[in-house]
């Protein structure tokens, strides 16, 4: 039988898969429209969590650090017009929104604070949507507030700019994290907007 702390692990990863799976999902899904099939030539495009799973993001990091990624979607941007990179790269964190949306408003519409079971659910579901919303619109590259940031630059100048600064993103976003960037500035974001739902605080 597993143990309390196994039980709740398995439990918080399940509702962190599926969040990442239905960004990850939304990005396939808008560049499928915009005329790249990638996703689903790779068998990407679809809600299912395993094609989405990577060991160290997925599996690794949410065990010894609270957070975690997936494997990205494969696009190719070289085909899409500069909106529809925009398009693209909104895609994911406005899934997590769209869902946060839906949940709230379930929630209180349909009284399910009543049920503890999910009521947690839904906390938890809601509170790890709005990370990763918030935490992918910032922008640094390779995270999707830094491609919106791209799509949306005219000069050549500033899209030079933009190109060689991506080639140290990771090494930024590593430092950000590394200097505690996400609890200094993405967690007091997302505690702001959580307030604003008149959900319970997730307990397990």
């Amino acid at each position: 039988m597993l143990s309390g702390d196994a039980q709740t692990y398995i439990f918080t990863l399940s509702i962190f898969l599926l969040s990442l799976s239905v960004h990850e999902y939304a990005h396939g899904w808008v560049a499928y429209r915009c005329g790249d099939d990638t996703a689903a030539r790779m068998g990407r495009l679809t809600l299912n969590p395993i094609a989405h799973i990577s060991l160290i993001g997925t599996i690794i990091m949410p065990l010894i650090a609270h957070f975690g990624w997936a494997k990205p979607v494969p696009v190719n941007f070289a085909v899409l017009s500069k909106k529809q990179i925009f398009l693209v790269a909104a895609a994911g964190p406005a899934s997590n929104l769209l869902l946060v949306l839906v949940l709230t408003i379930s929630f209180h519409v349909f009284r399910l604070g009543a049920s503890p079971f999910l009521a947690v659910l839904i906390s938890l579901a809601v509170l790890y949507n709005l990370i990763l919303a918030v935490f992918n619109l910032i922008p640094i590259p390779p995270l999707d507030g830094s491609k919106m940031i791209y799509a949306s630059l005219k000069s050549p100048e500033s899209i030079a700019a933009y190109k060689y600064f991506a080639q140290f993103g990771i090494f930024i976003l590593i430092g950000f994290l590394w200097f505690d960037g996400f609890y200094r500035i993405v967690l007091p974001v997302v505690a702001r907007l959580y307030a604003l739902l008149g959900l319970p605080l997730p307990s397990l």
